[in-house]
């Protein structure tokens, strides 16, 4: 029997992602930055430049990933009291420069370790709760600081920093 032709279309690849043609801006990124708050950082900033609030962001750059490290440590250690001052501590820093979901997760971060739930009215007195909770607390405002950071980087004009931290 001689072969038949067949009509087979070629599989067409899917079209690969393209990085957006217009530039994000603060307004696109609302629910994880607070306008006010930062735009009240860049008006301390000198005509046409951003050193100063640069600065401060960049220094909140830095803080975070210190301090994730701790919380990681902190984490592996079982220290719920020494987890709960590190969400403290990234909570203020973090509402500082107005990055509300960063924030959010450090707020929550706190609660738990010190053994109450999300919102901090409700006691936990299971540990391994409060630790599988910040577990992933932890992960979710590892995300949530990645993505604004990386929109931090490209709005101060960073793209080698950004290219090497990705």
């Amino acid at each position: 029997m001689a072969p038949t032709e067949t009509t087979t279309k070629a599989k067409e690849e899917p079209p690969k992602p393209t990085k957006p043609t217009k530039p994000r801006t603060l307004a696109d990124m609302a629910d994880s930055i607070d306008q006010e708050t930062f735009n009240q950082i860049l008006e301390m900033d000198e005509e046409g430049e951003h050193d100063f609030s640069q600065g401060i962001v960049y220094g909140f750059f830095e803080q975070a990933e210190t301090t994730f490290e701790k919380m990681e440590k902190a984490l592996d250690d079982k220290q719920l009291k020494e987890l709960s001052s590190l969400g403290h501590f990234l909570k203020g820093s973090s509402a500082t420069i107005g990055l509300t979901k960063v924030k959010d997760a450090c707020e929550k971060i706190q609660h738990y370790g010190a053994g109450k739930d999300e919102t901090g009215n409700t006691d936990e007195p299971d540990e391994k709760v409060s630790l599988d909770k910040i577990k992933k607390t932890i992960e979710t405002a590892k995300k949530d600081y990645k993505e604004v950071e990386a929109f931090l980087r490209e709005y101060f004009g960073d793209e080698a920093e950004l290219a090497s931290s990705s």
